[in-house]
């Protein structure tokens, strides 16, 4: 890849992912357990955190939601869809691949709530050491913690390009 100065290798991405599921399950036990994967970013890490969850009793959904705008956050989230199962009465797992300002995850957390969820936690593959004062403080599960840079790969993009790397990198 063009430019790129690697944080974490696939490698070290894939064993994180398979410990967050492990704890995950063992959090869980025997209650089921819905995932919402916060789309398009959270794509790369669930599939890979579904396929580590071991449960019985497990679905899977998604929201289309964002802040971004050409690498810019824009202070506003939108919510772009509907989710397919109705969340009331679940325990739902909100998973997208980076925490950065809380707002989304916020959003969507509160939005599931509202609509009778029994509990919501979050899984991030990183989350940014920054202050949270609009959004979430901290994710129940993450990948990991680093700096405030703009991240790519593990789908994180810029202009929707490289979230397919399968690595975590900076551009330089």
């Amino acid at each position: 890849m063009e430019h790129m100065e690697i944080i974490k290798t696939p490698e070290e991405v894939n064993r994180r992912i398979r410990e967050l599921g492990a704890e995950i399950s063992a959090a869980c036990g025997a209650a089921p357990l819905t995932m919402i994967v916060v789309m398009n970013g959270g794509l790369f890490f669930a599939a890979k955190l579904a396929e580590a969850i071991k449960l019985d009793d497990f679905y899977i959904d998604s929201i289309a939601a964002g802040s971004y705008k050409h690498d810019v956050c824009t202070g506003e989230v939108q919510l772009r869809s509907t989710l397919k199962l109705d969340p009331k009465g679940r325990n739902i797992l909100i998973v997208d691949e980076v925490l950065d300002t809380g707002r989304t995850l916020k959003t969507i957390q509160e939005s599931l709530l509202n609509m009778g969820a029994l509990n919501v936690k979050t899984a991030v593959l990183v989350e940014k050491e920054l202050d949270r004062p609009d959004g979430i403080a901290h994710a129940d599960w993450a990948g990991f913690l680093m700096d405030d840079r703009y991240l790519i790969g593990c789908g994180m993009d810029s202009e929707e390009k490289y979230r397919h790397y399968p690595g975590i990198a900076v551009l330089v």
